[in-house]
């Protein structure tokens, strides 16, 4: 998962897209990078950590230029290396970078078509590159020295019909525009907005709403799946739908975890769909017991609260906070290595014992993937006094890896993978364990906006929406995404980093 933003304006954008990075930092905590244009240059700073530690007062004065696009970055595929950071950068033709959220498929086919048919180099593992490679191609297929808007639409419709996978992408072509484009399936988000000043109208693109509203820009609507707009450098928006066989897909995972409570996705509230996730939960509780013993309901901070707050509303069960986070310990599902993650719990949370003490507790978290931080803080609430620990997911069981762009892990290594609800309540070691139904979360997500017919819920349900995700193709992810893989390729990134400081 990643967040990514793209600005045209009559100003510098660099401190505008920074501060966008910030809003969007929850989505990616590995690396960060902007991008300008000032006239025909490109100026680009990118690197690894926060976007506080990668850029600093000196690299912002160089980043000059009224439009720009920028990236967090997430890691799902290859390396977490400061080479992968986005955006990417090719000058042929005319000077493209780009930064995209999501993951191709296909991406390996693509890379020996490149190699092979269309003759261009790859300097990394990202599947980013390949996506920027496969665009530039086609743009350079057209064979213009001057492009127009149409070449560029006529460039992304070739993209759609050799990329498979979900690709949510901002794209800056030198001296001449912003273009963003979404998948045809739409199942990473993406919107754009404007703002009105007395220079003209400002345009922005963003992964959340909530990244626009901070900035002033008043929200438009979302990209589209399979559409491109493009936002020439003097403000002229051109858009066309350059796909056929659209449907719109969301990841419903961005709704119960990833995105921002404070976002709109899809024209759906990310707030108020947790609040039904909440009242979903509630009502699955009264209907298995209803004469339940539960004394008090304590999210999993933070992004459980707000369907917690809700199930303990409608049970009349007094609600409080049992957990303090350290604010400054990252996501820990987005650490890599399990001895990372392991490592960090007790230093991310700590319990406030009084709310425990002599109680039977109902913890509410978002969803439980590997299992291993639910295990230790159902541990926390007994060694602080709790007379039971139930534990409720606003998510159904996660059995199957995500291949659209959230790290999920290797199959095997999710708890509920070839498991029952049981045998997980027992892994776990609470008292009752609780699970929202599958149908239950898409209709708690769904009523924000009834015309989507169809989410992606692949991790819940194993069925992948784009229909070319086979057993081979989740053999060869689980491979290279096991805690096994990734601590080869960390061991492998130290010895280089280590050999190039000497």
């Amino acid at each position: 998962m990643c967040g990514i933003a793209g600005i045209v304006s009559s100003r510098d954008v660099n401190q505008e897209l920074y501060e966008a990075l910030t809003v969007l930092q929850h989505r990616g905590q590995d690396a960060a990078g902007i991008v300008t244009c000032e006239g025909d240059r490109f100026h680009l700073r990118k690197g690894s950590g926060l976007v506080r530690d990668v850029f600093h007062t000196r690299h912002m004065v160089n980043l000059r230029g009224s439009m720009g696009i920028a990236h967090v970055r997430y890691p799902t595929a290859g390396c977490t290396s400061t080479a992968e950071a986005q955006p990417f950068y090719v000058n042929s033709p005319y000077g493209i970078t780009l930064a995209h959220n999501g993951n191709l498929t296909n991406a390996e086919v693509l890379k020996k078509e490149l190699f092979l048919q269309d003759q261009r180099h790859l300097n990394t593992d990202s599947d980013s590159e390949v996506l920027l490679n496969v665009f530039a191609h086609e743009l350079h297929e057209i064979g213009k020295l001057r492009i127009t808007p149409s070449d560029v639409f006529r460039a992304v419709s070739a993209v759609h019909q050799r990329c498979r996978g979900a690709y949510s992408v901002v794209a800056m072509i030198t001296g001449f525009g912003v273009l963003a484009f979404r998948d045809p399936h739409g199942i990473r988000p993406l919107v754009y907005g404007e703002r009105k000043t007395d220079q003209g109208t400002d345009y922005m693109f963003a992964s959340e709403s909530v990244a626009l509203d901070v900035l002033g820009f008043t929200t438009v609507r979302n990209v589209a799946p399979g559409e491109a707009i493009f936002i020439e450098r003097n403000g002229t928006l051109h858009h066309q739908q350059c796909a056929k066989d659209t449907r719109l897909s969301p990841c419903i995972f961005e709704y119960v975890y990833f995105a921002r409570p404070d976002s709109i996705l899809d024209n759906i509230s990310v707030y108020k769909a947790r609040r039904r996730m909440g009242d979903k939960l509630a009502d699955k509780i009264q209907k298995l017991r209803p004469d339940h013993d539960i004394d008090v309901v304590i999210p999993i901070p933070d992004t459980s609260r707000t369907s917690a707050l809700q199930l303990a509303n409608k049970l009349g069960i007094k609600f409080r906070e049992g957990f303090i986070k350290n604010r400054y310990i990252g996501r820990t599902f987005i650490m890599p290595g399990q001895l990372l993650r392991k490592k960090s719990v007790r230093q991310k949370l700590n319990a406030i014992g009084m709310e425990f003490k002599g109680r039977n507790v109902l913890l509410v978290d978002d969803s439980i993937v590997r299992g291993t931080t639910s295990e230790q803080i159902i541990q926390m609430a007994r060694d602080a006094g709790a007379n039971k620990v139930y534990f409720a997911s606003a998510a159904p069981p996660v059995r199957y890896p995500n291949v659209y762009g959230i790290d999920m892990p290797a199959a095997e290594e999710l708890i509920a993978h070839d498991r029952s609800e049981a045998e997980v309540e027992k892994a776990l070691g609470c008292d009752w364990l609780i699970y929202q139904d599958l149908n239950d979360l898409i209709a708690a997500v769904q009523r924000g906006n009834p015309d989507i017919k169809q989410f992606d819920t692949s991790c819940f349900d194993g069925r992948y929406v784009t229909g070319d995700v086979n057993q081979a193709y989740l053999d060869r992810l689980s491979d290279h995404r096991n805690d096994r893989a990734k601590l080869k390729r960390e061991g492998s990134d130290s010895t280089i980093g280590l050999h190039n400081a000497g």
